[in-house]
This record gives structure tokens, sequence and C-alpha cells, in this order.
């Protein structure tokens, strides 16, 4: 069995047993045991009880955290004329409709949110295969295919974050930083979860929320008590 490298012993030490937590011990022992030299993204992992291979399980939704991401969000819009200086205006890092497409079919993608107004979604199509497999496909059902560029555009500034159940049933993202104060981190906790819960999909049969984990991006994972996840 291999050896477990110094922080990861540090960080098991720490956790010991940890299991079922409520989130805010959770997230006193993931703040204890973060020690990389750069300020980690505390994580979710939500394992549901659905089978996303069936069109009426499929999850995805968004959620604004109340306290934000922490992460600087380069936003991409594809839109022409007064819609494309509307997102210019509202922040956008990169704004265009030919051009941007010509660009990311270069294999140049610098951009973490992709927005599309309608009109311009045929030409967004064209790139199914290059961005859908990132996540970055603009979607109705998430608010980034809109004429509301200016809106769309400071949500994901502001700490919108999207969220899509992946094959093996579960659904993850970024909640915040560990230097974020550990009341705001189960803020944002606990409004990631009640979004999840929010979009349970019409098909899901049996218990639907299975197990919910936290953890920082170099350090273990500790699952946390159900009834402790949710606001209500």
């Amino acid at each position: 069995m291999a050896k477990l490298g110094k922080r990861a012993r540090a960080a098991q030490e720490i956790f010991g047993t940890a299991t079922n937590v409520s989130v805010e011990d959770a997230v006193a022992l993931i703040k204890k045991a973060a020690s990389a030299k750069f300020d980690e993204t505390v994580e979710i992992a939500m394992n549901l009880g659905v089978d996303p291979r069936h069109a009426d399980q499929m999850v995805r939704g968004v959620v604004q955290l109340p306290n934000g991401t922490g992460k600087t969000v380069r936003v991409a819009v594809f839109a022409r004329g007064a819609k494309a200086d509307e997102a210019k205006a509202a922040g956008a890092d990169i704004v265009g409709a030919e051009d941007l497409m010509e660009t990311i079919m270069g294999g140049k993608i610098e951009f973490d949110r992709c927005i599309a107004t309608p009109d311009l979604m045929p030409l967004v199509g064209r790139l199914g295969k290059i961005l859908g497999p990132r996540n970055l496909m603009p979607n109705p059902k998430v608010g980034t295919v809109t004429m509301d560029v200016k809106s769309a555009v400071e949500a994901a500034k502001g700490g919108e974050v999207q969220f899509k159940v992946e094959k093996a049933g579960v659904v993850h993202g970024g909640v915040g930083k560990v230097s974020f104060d550990a009341e705001k981190l189960a803020q944002n906790i606990r409004a990631f979860v009640d979004a999840v819960n929010r979009a349970k999909p019409s098909g899901a049969k049996g218990a639907y929320l299975k197990k919910v984990s936290l953890s920082s991006t170099m350090g273990p994972g500790v699952s946390v008590d159900l009834s402790s996840a949710t606001s209500n």
C-alpha cells in the first residue's frame, strides 16, 4: 500500500473517523485541514437517486450563492449590435458572433460561462461538440439563452453556479473558498443543496438525496448529515 504524504497524513489525523457530521462541523474540519499554498475551493458532491440516462430523471439547474463563489468568472457572450454593447457594459469578458465562433473552433476557450441571445443559437449550435462536453453550452433552462444579457452576465459574475447531474447520479460544484467565514460557507452549502432539491425531476423514485460530502480542493472528504444539509 502506498504511503500517505505528509499533508494527507495531517489531514487524516484531523478528520479521524468523522462521518455524517453537521455542516458546521464539516466546515470546521475542512478549514482546519486545509494546508495548500493557495486558497482552496470548498467542494460539494451530492449522490442522487436518479439515472440521468432517462430524460425524466435529468437534474440540472442554477443557484445564486448568497456569499458568492470567491472565484473570478470569465464570461463570453454571443450577441450583436445593442445586445453586444449591453453585454460589454455589464462586464462580459468576451463578446462576439462569427468571430467568437471561429476562435472557439480554433481551440481557444478562455471563459467559464457562455451566454447567447436566442437569435444567435443557430450559430452557437455548431459548437455543440466543443462546448457541450465542457458544460459550457448556453441553455434557456439555466438562463444562459436570453435577451436579458445584462442580468445574465451580472449573475454569472456575482456568484451564480450551474449544476448538472453526471452519469453516476452525482452533482458537484464549488461553494466558496476555505478563507470564507464559516457561517458564510454554511449558508452557501445549504443554498446549493436546496437548489438541487428543488430541481428534483418527475421521474425520480425512492430516496432522492442519498449522500452529501464536502471537501477542499486538496483535502479529504467528509459526509454530512442529510438533515443538517438543508435550510428547511
